[in-house]
């Protein structure tokens, strides 16, 4: 029997073998992808249920007993990363729905399988981990004000409040609001600990599914506005590119060590598409289509990264100091 250990280990593989099964699906047959159109929002529900419960929320404390990892985080996810991103979409202007997507999903730092990548990368897992409630606040905080600074208030205009704030409260605070229920309940009852160490066997399957059903449902729209995936690639790529030369800069100004440089990078690179995702879905139905598909193909784009990444990070970008003096 496979163990949850085993799971994760294999999820990168999982997930590029869902994005195979969801693109066949939704190409092959619109009836059934239209259909998974309607599950999108309950199987994210469950995947951030399953993904925030494994978030130290009651730990808080801890998490702000590594100033400089929390410093340079900070400085590189909501300094350095928002001004990269606005210098990308300046070489590829793009339209306004192009841009609502690219800003939404390249402005919010993963708070989820950033942890997996960032052991198979050999970084210091449990740090990122501790750091997630921050990143999560922060990135909420923030997003709105980002977007009016970039976007423009006549543009913001068009996205309704009330959509987003229904997305907000169903999709993010409600399985936010569960999880620290189920931690509360961890502390205090043991039905409540196996309850929260099941939680733990959530996040996997369900990102496979959620990926399954986002391209299924997807996959046709960004195949209908192809032209318009095509002009967002490049940002994607190149901002996969730049954030691990300039987050090993800020690593090394922050004096951290390797496996915490190795996490901040990964940090860095790996954005929050599937929790952006129902928010994008929030917007008005032209601009939804354009920014859900936006979004679905950095998902696509970021994964392929990710397996460059746990080989070139380790490998080439910050080395273990002994092979680097060795060599």
């Amino acid at each position: 029997m496979i163990t949850r250990e085993q799971l994760e280990n294999k999820q990168i593989w999982l997930y590029v073998v869902s994005l195979f099964i969801g693109a066949i699906v939704g190409m092959t047959n619109p009836t059934v992808s239209s259909f998974l159109y309607f599950t999108i929002s309950p199987i994210i529900a469950v995947l951030l249920f399953g993904m925030f419960a494994q978030i130290p929320f009651l730990h808080l404390r801890d998490s702000l007993s590594n100033g400089r990892f929390i410093g340079a985080l900070l400085v590189t996810n909501f300094i350095v990363v928002p001004f990269v991103v606005w210098l990308l979409t300046q070489l590829f202007p793009q339209t306004p729905p192009i841009l609502v997507g690219v800003y939404l999903v390249l402005l919010t730092p993963c708070i989820d399988y950033v942890i997996v990548f960032t052991q198979l990368g050999r970084g210091n897992e449990k740090l990122m981990l501790a750091v997630t409630p921050i990143l999560f606040v922060v990135q909420m905080i923030l997003l709105p004000l980002y977007l009016w600074l970039f976007i423009g208030e006549e543009t913001t205009n068009i996205m309704k409040v009330g959509p987003f704030v229904e997305a907000f409260l169903s999709l993010i605070m409600l399985p936010l609001l569960f999880a620290v229920f189920t931690q509360f309940w961890a502390r205090r009852r043991p039905k409540g600990q196996s309850a929260l160490n099941a939680t733990a066997w959530l996040p996997v399957p369900f990102m496979a599914l959620t990926l399954i059903v986002v391209v299924a449902s997807q996959i046709e729209k960004v195949y209908t506005d192809f032209n318009v995936v095509v002009r967002v690639v490049p940002i994607y790529v190149l901002f996969l590119i730049i954030m691990p030369a300039i987050s090993r800069l800020i690593a090394m100004l922050f004096r951290l060590d390797i496996g915490a440089g190795r996490a901040l990078i990964f940090s860095s690179g790996t954005r929050n598409s599937l929790v952006m995702l129902p928010l994008a879905l929030a917007l008005p139905d032209d601009w939804a289509t354009i920014a859900a598909a936006v979004i679905v193909t950095q998902t696509i784009v970021e994964l392929i990264g990710e397996l460059i990444y746990i080989r070139l990070i380790p490998g080439f970008v910050m080395r273990d100091q002994h092979k680097s003096t060795s060599e």
